[in-house]
């Protein structure tokens, strides 16, 4: 027994070494899914992409529903601070906060486009729905409505978002002009009043 376990230890590669296959991996994921959505993706396309065995992905991750959700959710990151955004000031200027911080993601490039992979994936697939709803609601909604201190502040924050990932879905993903072309400051102007109300009013 003792001397199987010393072999495996051998054998497993140094924790730098674990680290990189797994970066590695979710960086193909991410690559993956961006390109060919759910459920065109397969782990062995990740595999192959990442340079590593089918075997490899299923031992860091498990299934490709559990790739898929943590290769989002380090996209997804940057939005996961919008909660400190709606914190960080006078209630009265909530609405502005939360609804210029979430257009910020949108607006750099590097955020923008593990966000639309994420949003076309969620929207073509139900699986990908499921692990994006847990995602949003465990780690981004819950905790905007922990900042309203109000009974229904779950439907306020969920409200909230809906009126920014909404106009944030027909600017950036459907393109509608002119909103698509519209200057974002005036975009903001008119998102945030709205925002500010489903968040703060009676």
């Amino acid at each position: 027994m003792t001397e199987a376990t010393g072999a495996r230890r051998r054998g497993r590669p140094p924790r730098t070494e674990s680290a990189d296959t797994r970066d590695r991996i979710l960086a193909a994921a991410r690559e993956e899914f961006s390109a060919r959505g759910y459920e065109k993706t397969s782990v062995r396309g990740i595999a192959k992409a990442a340079g590593v065995d089918s075997a490899l992905v299923h031992h860091y991750f498990g299934t490709k529903e559990q790739v898929f959700e943590a290769a989002i959710e380090v996209a997804f990151a940057p939005a996961l601070n919008a909660p400190d955004a709606v914190a960080a000031g006078p209630a009265d200027e909530v609405g502005e906060r939360f609804t210029r911080f979430v257009f910020g993601v949108w607006e750099n490039p590097t955020t923008r486009t593990p966000l639309l992979a994420i949003l076309r994936s969620a929207v073509t697939n139900e699986t990908a729905a499921a692990v994006f709803r847990r995602l949003v609601a465990a780690q981004l909604l819950r905790r905007v409505a922990a900042q309203l201190a109000r009974p229904d502040a779950e439907l306020r924050a969920e409200l909230a978002a809906a009126q920014v990932v909404g106009t944030a879905m027909l600017r950036y993903v459907i393109k509608l002009e002119p909103l698509a072309s519209a200057d974002l400051e005036q975009i903001i102007a008119r998102v945030a009043p709205v925002v500010q109300g489903h968040l703060t009013d009676p």
